[in-house]
């Protein structure tokens, strides 16, 4: 399965922040056994995903899995948990007994809610341990429902949030500087960003790499092909580049390839 061009989120629960942790993390989800038997019965199967550079917790409830990220791969047992950025492109070689339980941040958000900065995890798989108490991780793989995981992880979530109540000034400014980049109807360049939110080109790429890990071109280049390439897939023949930021069709082609490493009319009959 392909991220975008096939609904990868119909194998699993999904649960979506409405409290204060709704800036920070996109959301929490965990393998549904019925939802994948239903789509998979009992085949191996992969998901494939796209850069992202939202930083991805994966907690093995279940089977050993294999992770490609990049060009490497990874074998996780089933003690395993990892920390991934989601930098490049990354897929998950499952067996039919796989059971994920995830957790996915924003941009930035894990720095907000743990204090820690993601740029250094470019390239990296990173065994959970380092992140999180491994009493937290031990008391989530007893035998529980998906809502009572959650609601062990929002816990100790919502009180590290608190203790750094204290305003993020550079992960704001980045947060901001994408807002104004989708405002813009994602065709604004860093000089121009620059230019609306009244700071240097070169203050803009320095706060963007200490955030994100990646300077705010690439990084806005990935918002645009995701954001135009999931309007296409939902709806070709209403699709315009043009509300993209594109010049045309070709201009989006093109940015497909790069961003997929496919043409479109591989994924799309």
């Amino acid at each position: 399965m392909t991220e975008i061009f096939e609904n990868i989120r119909k194998l699993y629960q999904f649960y979506v922040p409405d409290n204060e942790l709704a800036d920070f993390i996109e959301f929490f989800s965990e393998s549904s056994a019925t939802e994948t038997f239903r789509h998979v019965a009992n085949n191996r199967f992969s998901i494939r995903m796209f850069p992202s550079w939202t930083p991805t917790f994966y907690i093995n409830l279940g089977a050993p899995y294999l992770l490609t990220v990049g060009a490497r791969q990874h074998e996780i047992s089933s003690r395993t948990d990892v920390l991934i950025l989601r930098n490049t492109l990354v897929e998950r070689h499952n067996l039919p007994t796989d059971h994920i339980l995830t957790v996915k941040f924003f941009p930035g958000g894990l720095e907000a809610v743990l204090g820690i900065n993601q740029a250094q995890f470019v390239d990296q798989v990173v065994n959970l341990e380092t992140v999180l108490p491994p009493g937290l991780l031990h008391q989530i793989k007893q035998p529980a429902v998906f809502e009572e995981r959650l609601e062990l992880l929002q816990h100790f979530f919502l009180e590290q949030l608190r203790v750094r109540k204290k305003t993020n000034h550079y992960r704001t400014f980045v947060t901001d500087t994408i807002g104004t980049f989708g405002a813009s109807g994602l065709e604004l360049k860093t000089a121009e960003l620059a230019d609306r939110l009244f700071i240097t080109s070169k203050t803009i790429n320095r706060y963007f790499h200490r955030v994100i890990g990646t300077p705010p071109k690439a990084y806005l280049a990935t918002v645009r092909t995701r954001t135009a390439l999931s309007a296409y897939v939902a709806n070709p023949s209403l699709f315009s580049p043009y509300d993209y930021g594109y010049y045309d069709m070709s201009h989006f082609y093109k940015d497909v390839v790069k961003f997929t490493g496919r043409k479109l009319r591989e994924n799309v009959g």
